[in-house]
């Protein structure tokens, strides 16, 4: 498995990086075989393994911690917090008093004294970055935390972060983890640019597309009993994305590949990013992606793909993905009804 630097931290890992979040409730419940998964991408060369406490409602660490037993030193282990672990107004978010109390639950269910990486796993519109920034900063201090890095941030604050981190004097966001793949392109436009200004790394999740480009969902073909289909169905219904993928088989075929290698090439392929996050639910999901790690693109097969979809292009949102308040909040873009009128 090739080394790639992530960012500046000096910091080396797998141009692979083996996401967990289908490893328990929300996937695979057999523990046992989720730890052979975990062992047999360490064997194959993966160094870089990311979960978050809210995978699995914090199952997921537990399976992960267990599994790197007496092999944490040859981890890389990253997670992330943000997302609500259990009832109460104060068990989610980015503020202080939420991270300090996360950290040492991670902690714990990962069985490790330190996290290689610790993340923003999304944007909070209540708290303020300063205030996250200096709880991950005085972590860091601490020796629990190595690196920092931040989840489905936008290009704005991304640039806000690395600001406030100078003019205070705070240890600022080394890496940046994005959803990015042949279908939704739209990082192209501005935070890789962003990411490579600021000498972050780039994890990317979902180079596959949800499963819509392993060729499983076709047009006039996806499975209305599918237990994705409930949890991103206007992803997996979008008529745009289907067409692409039916213009994308016969690439990949002309290619010599499946469409899964296709679209994992395609995401390794980018020069700004540091790694694609392989988030496999069965040892034979694992054993295929890794067989298409050796896998590269030509500029003519690129040149196809950009033909198929253009760079910067999202043919649609994913249903999982962050939208902020003032898409979503109609009272941010309206005034008063009494306000309205220019005159």
């Amino acid at each position: 498995m090739r080394m790639r630097q992530l960012g500046r931290t000096g910091i080396e890992v797998s141009a692979y990086c083996l996401g967990t979040m289908m490893f328990g409730r929300n996937g695979n419940q057999d523990h046992d075989e989720c730890a052979r998964m975990i062992h047999r991408a360490l064997d194959a060369g993966i160094n870089f393994v990311d979960t978050a406490d809210v995978y699995g409602y914090s199952e997921t660490e537990e399976i992960v911690g267990k599994a790197l037993r007496g092999r944490r030193d040859e981890v890389v282990l990253a997670t992330k917090f943000n997302g609500p672990m259990g009832e109460g107004p104060n068990r989610s978010g980015n503020s202080r008093r939420w991270i300090m109390t996360a950290v040492e639950g991670s902690l714990r269910r990962l069985r490790t004294d330190h996290l290689d990486l610790y993340q923003i796993h999304h944007p909070d519109p209540h708290t303020d970055i300063e205030e996250t920034l200096s709880a991950l900063s005085d972590l860091v201090r601490a020796g629990k935390v190595r690196a920092i890095g931040s989840s489905n941030l936008p290009a704005s604050q991304i640039v806000e972060a690395q600001w406030v981190s100078q003019q205070r004097a705070l240890h600022r966001l080394r890496t940046e983890q994005p959803t990015y793949s042949v279908l939704n392109r739209g990082i192209e436009r501005e935070i890789l640019p962003t990411c490579r200004r600021y000498g972050m790394g780039v994890l990317v999740w979902s180079p596959l597309a949800m499963g819509l480009l392993t060729g499983r969902y076709r047009k006039g073909a996806v499975p209305r009993n599918n237990a994705r289909m409930r949890w991103v169905p206007q992803h997996l219904n979008d008529e745009r994305k289907l067409d692409a993928v039916e213009r994308l088989l016969p690439v990949a075929e002309e290619a010599g590949m499946s469409l899964t290698h296709l679209a994992m090439a395609f995401a390794t392929s980018h020069p700004d990013i540091t790694s694609a996050i392989v988030g496999p639910r069965t040892m034979e999901q694992l054993d295929d992606l890794l067989t298409g790690a050796t896998r590269t693109l030509d500029d003519a097969v690129l040149d196809r793909i950009d033909a198929i979809v253009p760079p910067g292009t999202d043919l649609g949102p994913l249903d999982v993905s962050y939208v902020p308040p003032s898409l979503t909040r109609s009272v941010l873009r309206r005034r008063p009804i009494g306000e309205r009128a220019a005159a």
